[in-house]
Parts: structure tokens; C-alpha cells; sequence
């Protein structure tokens, strides 16, 4: 089910926070970025306007590798243009914050531990992902089962090279905050630590064994999605992203298509008031039946793409 992994990379700012970073783990160093980008990418960009207002949509992915120049064209002038950023949250600068967030929901308040919960096939494979991260195999188990799968989740694509501070929500905040733009969220951290926290643990442990089994099929799954992303190609992410979906409805509708709907009716409630907002969320908000421009339809605006 590498649906988990697709939705996680491109549907929740989350996996840029890289859970690492907060906990005894470490991934090899990434590449150090490139003087001038190498790769020119065009991502898929639209806008929604009425008289006086103006809001860019732009669909982000949350890890890149360096290198690869995006923040020009059609990009940077929206941008440009722009009052204020709109994100799925505010990306923290606190870590020691971020920790102190995050660690209450990712600790197991039942005094179980991880690998009890996994059944011997499932422990098996589990331990030996570990190891061939170098991780040691009690590391996780004080913490709950998604927390461990989304870390596992990262760090394999970090020895690759690709880099959560090379995510587009890093340029687009340190930008912003250059520029004096305001900057707001859809929601908060803890909100979209909720989102895993409150899933059920029969989904937690399918989400760990699904980035188990699928390790060395990350980078390549990342790799794709990437591409795609680069070449303005939000029909085929579609087809990349929701190649499983119909397996996992409950994930769909948690991560993607309540998140979406929830923005749109922000997003509808904003053009009231005048001024031009740049909107950037994970590129699967915008790919695919029920994104967020199908329910900015529904709510009689209609989201046309930018020409490069």
C-alpha cells in the first residue's frame, strides 16, 4: 500500500518536519544544494479571481532534492504578486517546540510497546528494516506505530538526497518572511498530528508494514512523483497517487478529501475580503476527483490553470 507513502509526500506538510529531527535518529547528510539550479521545472499552478480578489494555487511537494529550480516563471510572479502565504500550517523553527509537541501525541500512553503489536512475520520484517538503517531495534518502541512509519518513511529518501530544507515550503516561508509577507495556515501542527494519532491502531500497524515492505521502493515511488510534479503534470500525479486509493477509502477521506473540502469553504470565505493570496499545499490537494479546485467548484468558483 504505497499509498501511505504517496499521500504523506504530497498531501501533509508534516513529512517536511522529518521526525528525525526530533528524535534520536540520523539520516545521512543530504547534498549541499547547487549554486544555480541545474533542472528547470514548471509546476501546475492556477488562480481563482473575482473583481478585487485573487487567490494562487500551487501544489508543493514537502522533500526535493537540490537543484531543481522551480521558484521562477509563472511561480515567482504569483508569488510576487502576492500579500500573504497561505500553507497547510506554519512550518515550526522551534524544534525543541516541535518536540515538545509532538512527543506526547508519537509516546504510547498504554505502556505497550511497539513491537508487541506485530505479529512474528510482521516483527521480522519490521527489525530488519530497522537494521538496514542502522537503527536499533527498541528504538521505537515506546512510540506509537505511526509515528515510527512516518520516520522510516523519511529517512530512506534522505540518503537518496533528497532534503525536507529543500522542500518548496521552506523557500516559499524564508521568502515570504524576506518579503514581509504575512504567513498563515490552514491548520496547525498539532491538528495534523492528529490526523495520524487518531487513526485506528489496526490502520497504524497497516501504515508501518506498508512502509516496511515497500523501503527500497520509496525513492523510486518519490523519484516518480517528482517528475511529474516538475513537468506540470497534476493528471498523471493523480494516477500516481490514487493507483491504491480505492484500497484505503478511510486514508483517502482522512488525509485528502476532508482536508480539501474543509479548505475550499476557506478559501470561498476569503474571496470576500480583496487582496491576492499564494495558496501552497501538497500537490495531491490539487490531482484528482474530490482536489481542492473540485470543491471550489461545487462552491460556484472556478480555479483556471496559469500559462507558463
Amino acid at each position: 500500500m504505497k499509498t501511505w507513502f504517496k499521500t504523506l509526500t504530497a498531501g501533509c506538510a508534516i513529512a517536511a518536519l522529518t521526525p528525525a529531527a526530533v528524535f534520536s535518529v540520523h539520516a545521512a547528510e543530504p547534498a549541499t544544494a547547487a549554486a544555480t539550479p541545474t533542472t528547470d521545472a514548471d509546476p501546475a499552478l492556477w488562480v481563482v479571481k473575482d473583481d478585487d480578489t485573487t487567490i494562487y494555487l500551487f501544489g508543493t511537494v514537502h522533500v526535493l532534492k537540490p537543484g531543481l529550480g522551480w521558484f521562477d516563471e509563472a511561480v515567482k510572479t504569483a508569488f510576487d504578486k502576492s500579500d500573504e502565504l497561505m500553507l497547510e500550517m506554519v512550518m515550526p523553527e522551534d524544534q525543541a517546540a516541535m518536540a515538545k509537541e509532538m512527543m506526547p501525541l508519537a509516546m504510547d500512553q498504554s505502556g505497550k510497546t511497539l513491537s508487541s503489536r506485530l505479529d512474528a512475520e510482521q516483527l521480522k520484517a519490521y527489525q530488519a528494516a530497522l537494521a538496514s538503517l542502522g537503527i536499533a531495534p527498541a528504538q521505537f518502541d515506546l512510540f506509537e506505530p505511526w509515528f515510527a512509519a512516518m520516520t522510516l518513511s523519511v529517512l530512506p529518501v534522505t540518503k537518496l538526497g533528497y532534503d525536507p530544507e529543500q522542500g518548496v515550503e521552506k523557500l516559499l516561508t524564508s521568502s515570504a518572511k524576506k518579503a514581509g509577507k504575512p504567513i498563515a495556515g490552514f491548520e496547525t501542527l498539532n491538528q495534523q498530528l492528529g490526523y495520524f494519532d487518531t487513526l485506528p491502531e489496526s490502520q497504524q500497524i497497516s501504515f508501518l508494514n506498508s512502509v516496511v515492505s515497500d523501503l527500497d521502493k520509496l525513492g523510486p515511488q518519490l523519484d516518480k512523483m517528482v517528475v511529474q510534479w516538475a513537468k506540470g503534470d497534476p493528471e498523471g500525479l493523480a494516477v500516481t497517487m490514487n493507483e491504491s486509493l480505492a484500497k484505503t477509502p478511510e486514508l483517502a477521506k482522512v488525509l485528502l478529501w476532508d482536508r480539501n473540502a474543509r479548505w475550499a469553504d476557506q478559501l470561498k470565505a476569503r474571496m470576500d475580503q480583496p487582496g491576492t493570496v499564494f495558496v501552497a499545499v501538497g500537490a495531491g490537494h490539487l490531482a484528482g476527483e474530490k482536489s481542492v479546485q473540485d470543491y471550489l467548484k461545487a462552491n460556484g468558483l472556478i480555479a483556471k490553470r496559469v500559462k507558463y
